[in-house]
């Protein structure tokens, strides 16, 4: 991403930030702190004035942008080693044929394919649980399989 900075005498300084499209986010930081912020559609379109901030204000959506608040994982750079597989998460529904049963009488792996990596009941978390552990109604099941196999999972537990 390119970056432009200009002075704008009497004013404060310009950034105009690239942005896809070939559009431009332009920002004017007044000496006095305040900030506008312009949307250029393209280079040579004119801008459009989109908000103005105080200096506190653009301090806090700053820090919110550079992910001081909330770290997001960039998608495009994680590299999971589960190939093909995903987690999901799936209530157990009331009147579900799962409920009371044992892990082991379920069979889930052998059915679907997923496989229950994780039980969250209420505010406990069974990790892993063991062949002996019985589902109910209401738990929440964290299963690992393919899209493919989550959706035969969905379709035994009622869930889809």
């Amino acid at each position: 991403m390119t970056v432009y900075e200009t002075e704008v005498p009497g004013v404060g300084r310009k950034f105009e930030l690239e942005i896809d499209g070939g559009g431009r986010l332009v920002v004017v930081l007044h000496h006095d702190g305040k900030r506008d912020v312009y949307l250029r559609p393209e280079e040579d379109a004119d801008s459009e004035q989109l908000f103005t901030l105080s200096g506190d204000q653009a301090r806090k959506f700053g820090s919110i942008l550079e992910g001081a608040y909330f770290q997001p994982v960039e998608l495009d750079e994680v590299a999971v080693p589960l190939g093909e597989a995903i987690i999901e998460w799936h209530e157990v529904p009331d009147g579900t044929d799962l409920a009371g049963v044992s892990l082991e009488t379920a069979s889930v792996r052998q059915q679907t394919g997923a496989s229950i990596i994780a039980i969250q009941r209420g505010e406990e978390t069974i990790p892993n649980p063991g062949p002996d552990t019985r589902v109910q109604a209401g738990d929440t099941l964290v299963t690992l399989g393919t899209r493919a196999e989550q959706s035969e999972f969905e379709a035994l537990i009622g869930d889809g």
